[in-house]
C-alpha cells in the first residue's frame, strides 16, 4: 500500500477530529502501515478563512500521486472523512454571522470536496443522509464507519482518590459529566438548565472544556442557583479520571456528526443521554435519546435512573459492551477497506 497522507489543517491536542486522528495514526503504526500527517505550514495569527484557502493550495498544488486521506474540506481528496459533518446543515441550525467569510469559503470547498473525493466516509448514517440530501452524492460513494475508541483500564478508586482531593465530592455523590469545547453548539446552556431541574440532592456536575465566554455560563449557573452543584474545570489532560468517576454523561448538543465523547463515556461505564441531532444517538436506545437540546424531560429520566441502582448498573455495563465492539482497530480496518477501493 502507498503511504497514506493524513490531512488536517490544524494540529491540536483537543477536539474530536484531532483525537480521532491521533488514534488512527497510532493504530496504523501498530499495523506497520506508512503514513504522514500533513498540517498547515502557515502561521496561526492569520484569519481562519485565509488559512483554509492557503492550506488548500498547500496540499493540492503538491499532491502529485500522493494518496490523500483528508479530515479537512479540500478540493483534492482521494478519501474524505466527513467527521465535521455537513456545514450547510450546520448553518441552517446555528445562527451564524453572514459577514464572516469563513462560511461561504467552507461551503465552496465542501461542495467540491464531496464531488471530487473518490470515496467518502461518514461517521454516522445521519451524516450520510445529510450528504446525499444536500449535495446529491450517490449513496454507493459513501461508507458509514463509526468512530473507534481505545480500550483502557478503569481504576475507579485511584481516580476518585485523586479528584476528591481537588474537588468537594464524596462517595455518596452522583456524578454527572459534560466534556467538550464550544459550549454554545454543544449545549452547555441546556446542560445547566437540565441540572437545575434535577431533584436529586446528591448530584455533582462537572463541565470540562475550553470556552471563551466562560463567565456567561458561570453566571448562568449562579442565576439558576446551581453554582454549588456545577464545577467548571476548563480543559483537562486527565479527563479519563472524570469519565471513570462519573455515573451519567449528559451531552445536549445542537449538532454533532458523531461525538467521540459519547463513545468515550460509554467505554468508561457511563449511562449516556444525548440528542437526536448527534449521530452518536444511533448506538443508544430510544429512552436515552433527547428529541432536541431543549428536551428537558431528560431531567426526570436522570432522577429516575439515579433512584434505580440496578437499572443504572445495567445500562453502564451495556454501554461498555457496546463501546468495546467499536474499537479503533475495527475503525482502522474498515477505513483501510475504503482506502483500498481507490
Amino acid at each position: 500500500m502507498k503511504k497514506i497522507h493524513l490531512i488536517r489543517e490544524k494540529p491540536s491536542k483537543f477536539g474530536g477530529a484531532e483525537v480521532y486522528l491521533s488514534r488512527l495514526a497510532k493504530a496504523l503504526k501498530v499495523e506497520g502501515i506508512k503514513y504522514q500527517i500533513v498540517n498547515s505550514i502557515f502561521p496561526s495569527f492569520l484569519p481562519s478563512w485565509l488559512r483554509i484557502i492557503l492550506f488548500n493550495f498547500q496540499v493540492c498544488l503538491t499532491k502529485k500521486n500522493k494518496l490523500y486521506f483528508s479530515l479537512e474540506r479540500i478540493v483534492c481528496p482521494d478519501v474524505y472523512r466527513a467527521g465535521d459533518g455537513v456545514h450547510k446543515v450546520f448553518l441552517n441550525i446555528e445562527n451564524k454571522s453572514k459577514l464572516n467569510p469563513l462560511h461561504p469559503i467552507y461551503l465552496f470547498l465542501e461542495k467540491r470536496c464531496f464531488n471530487n473525493a473518490k470515496f467518502i466516509i461518514a461517521n454516522s448514517n445521519m451524516i450520510k443522509d445529510e450528504i446525499i440530501d444536500t449535495y446529491g452524492i450517490r449513496p454507493n460513494k459513501i461508507d458509514v464507519v463509526y468512530n473507534g475508541v481505545e480500550s483502557k483500564t478503569i481504576n475507579h478508586e485511584s481516580s476518585f482518590k485523586k479528584l476528591s482531593k481537588e474537588f468537594d465530592i464524596d462517595k455518596n455523590s452522583s456524578i454527572l459529566l459534560y466534556v467538550g469545547s464550544g459550549f454554545k453548539r454543544k449545549g452547555v446552556e441546556e446542560f445547566l438548565e437540565i441540572i437545575a431541574k434535577i431533584k436529586n440532592q446528591s448530584v455533582k456536575a462537572f463541565i470540562i472544556g475550553k470556552e471563551k465566554n466562560l463567565e456567561y455560563y458561570q453566571q448562568l449557573s449562579k442565576d439558576l442557583k446551581i453554582d454549588k452543584t456545577v464545577i467548571f474545570t476548563g480543559p483537562r489532560a486527565d479527563v479519563d479520571d472524570f469519565y471513570t468517576i462519573s455515573d451519567i454523561f449528559l451531552f445536549p448538543t445542537r449538532y454533532e456528526p458523531f461525538s467521540n465523547v459519547v463513545l468515550e463515556a460509554m467505554s468508561y461505564e457511563n449511562a449516556v443521554f444525548t440528542t437526536r441531532q448527534n449521530g452518536a444517538h444511533e448506538i443508544l436506545t430510544d429512552e436515552y435519546i433527547m428529541a432536541s437540546s431543549k428536551d428537558f424531560s431528560v431531567a426526570k429520566k436522570i432522577d429516575d435512573l439515579l433512584e434505580d441502582a440496578k437499572e443504572l448498573s445495567d445500562i453502564k455495563r451495556e454501554n461498555k459492551l457496546i463501546a468495546s465492539k467499536l474499537s479503533i482497530e475495527l475503525n482502522m480496518q474498515k477505513t483501510i477497506e475504503v482506502i483500498n477501493k481507490v
